[in-house]
């Protein structure tokens, strides 16, 4: 029995067992994901198509702001199932691809900002502050992926110890 269980905790079996735990793991976050997104999708449709049968509803501003900040949320996941996509595909995590989400975010934020805002300059410089350190990081991690592509393209393998 600890001979089995040895093997078990065996570097390149606990490797296997770790990989294809994340792999189950990703594919189910996937799938909630894509859930999330197409109810996400068809209550945005109804809540536009009920405005649109209502007349004199307002379009411009909390109404657009609205409408806007959920249709940048599902961009959003759209990336993110990206992200997730990507992980399967290549084993790996797309850093770009992680920054664009993560500006795309900012600029929700910044979008839906809710009227007053102005009046909060900490608010506007911390958000400036995010865009700008995300952008330097998106520019600096694409140039150096121009450069050299990415060393790692596939699952964790077992280095061969000196001497086996």
């Amino acid at each position: 029995m600890f001979r089995r269980l040895g093997r078990l905790f065996d570097d390149a079996t606990y490797l296997r067992v770790i990989d294809r735990a994340e792999q189950q793991l990703a594919k189910l976050l996937g799938f909630v994901l894509v859930v999330v997104m197409a109810v996400a999708t068809l209550q945005l449709i109804w809540d536009v198509g009920w405005a649109l049968t209502v007349p004199g509803t307002p379009w411009l501003g909390s109404k657009l702001t609205k409408v806007l900040g959920d249709l940048l949320n599902l961009l959003i996941a759209i990336e993110v199932l990206q992200n997730i996509t990507s992980y399967l595909r290549r084993h790996v995590v797309q850093i770009e691809l992680v920054l664009l989400t993560a500006i795309t975010a900012v600029a929700r934020k910044v979008i839906v900002l809710p009227a007053g805002a102005e009046s909060k300059p900490q608010l506007l410089a911390g958000l400036g502050v995010a865009v700008l350190c995300l952008a330097a990081s998106f520019w600096l991690v694409r140039s150096l992926t121009l450069r050299k592509p990415p060393a790692r393209t596939g699952p964790a393998i077992r280095i061969q110890e000196p001497g086996r």
